[in-house]
């Protein structure tokens, strides 16, 4: 179970509001650069996010635009725990998962900002306790809900050396 405060934006937010492309080649320090994270969007995102963590809330089309691995560590670096949308970019969506970063599909729709969150990831339940509500979504495949719990890809590879099918059984 996850908890945190939503932090909610809108449509269509690309890599390049996640992490402007003018970091790119300046640091690989995704520490340092995870103080740019969503400063196009929202200048204090970092400072927000990072003391208590947060869930980064947004609705069709998030992590659009180029497919840079950074949008979802400096994401991970500034204290996002989570991003819920109605839909990704499938390289983002991937990208996300083999870093390590949680990424859920549910209809956002009714979430406000600073809204408290539950997110059960293993059984498909979004609480919203500010509403007491309840959002469901399809829980992710078995073999993504490993890698996560491993922390990403590399992570897994270097918990188990090696990477097979069944290793999605459980």
């Amino acid at each position: 179970m996850i908890r945190a405060k939503a932090f909610k934006y809108g449509n269509d937010i690309n890599t390049d509001y996640i992490i402007s492309g003018k970091y790119k080649f300046k640091s690989n320090d995704m520490d340092a650069m995870a103080h740019h994270a969503m400063e196009e969007l929202d200048p204090d995102y970092y400072d927000k996010v990072k003391p208590q963590g947060g869930f980064l809330v947004a609705g069709t089309n998030f992590g659009c635009g180029s497919s840079r691995e950074q949008a979802p560590l400096v994401l991970i670096g500034a204290g996002t725990q989570a991003v819920l949308a109605k839909s990704f970019a499938r390289i983002f969506y991937r990208n996300a998962i083999n870093t390590g970063l949680p990424v859920v599909v549910c209809d956002t729709d009714a979430i406000q900002a600073d809204d408290h969150l539950e997110l059960d990831l293993e059984g498909g339940v979004l609480r919203n306790v500010t509403q007491d509500t309840v959002i469901e979504f399809a829980p992710l495949p078995p073999v993504m809900a490993r890698l996560l719990a491993d922390g990403g890809l590399v992570a897994h590879l270097r918990k188990h050396g090696t990477f097979k099918l069944e290793d999605a059984s459980g």
